[in-house]
């Protein structure tokens, strides 16, 4: 799957956005991508992962023995990528900011680990992920996403395979463009959400 067509699973699920967005990462951008409606549509999920899933397949050696996402935005990819592959596919989630296995999840000592995300920027939720693996014994082989925004330019520590590389300028809140400057900015993501 080229780039034009995944940009079309993007534009055809109306998740292709333009405005002035706060990130998880905390960086400001005028374009977001809204992976949760991409995959809302599970025909949709399963073509993109199934892409995905061949680019592992031809680059990534040794065998992926499990898949593990960081919640909230990675577990649907990550189920479809353990799907995709044949494996287990579990999760991590943020305890007082920090992520940890919860629900019964373990993973065994020594296991080949993809870690699957939908959209990586800065690659601090990878790293993060990626931490939490290997505390818990697991020898992460690769990072999977369906998106990466820095274009290949961010370091997650592992080899990191994506669907798709787009350079979307990211912003910090000391250096926003003007026409950024002048409008408030909406927090898509689902990072420190709040009630």
């Amino acid at each position: 799957m080229n780039k034009e067509a995944v940009l079309k699973e993007f534009r055809d699920a109306k998740a292709l956005l333009e405005g002035h967005f706060l990130l998880s990462s905390g960086l400001h951008s005028e374009m977001y991508l809204q992976c949760a409606r991409v995959l809302m549509c599970p025909e949709r999920a399963a073509r993109l992962c199934s892409a995905l899933a061949e680019k592992i397949r031809l680059n990534i050696e040794p065998e992926i023995d499990m898949v593990v996402s960081p919640a909230m935005g990675g577990v649907i990819v990550g189920y479809e990528m353990g799907r995709q592959l044949g494996v287990n596919a579990i999760f991590t989630e943020r305890v007082e900011g920090i992520f940890e296995l919860r629900r019964g999840f373990e993973i065994p000592k020594g296991a080949n680990v993809l870690m699957a995300e939908d959209i990586v920027t800065t690659g601090l939720s990878s790293r993060e992920c990626i931490e939490t693996i290997e505390k818990y014994g697991g020898k992460v082989v690769a990072a999977s996403c369906l998106v990466d925004r820095s274009n290949g330019k961010v370091d997650v520590g592992v080899p990191l395979v994506s669907l798709m590389g787009l350079e979307i300028p990211a912003y910090s809140a000391d250096n926003l463009p003007a026409h950024l400057k002048n409008s408030e900015a909406v927090k898509p993501g689902s990072r420190d959400l709040k009630k």
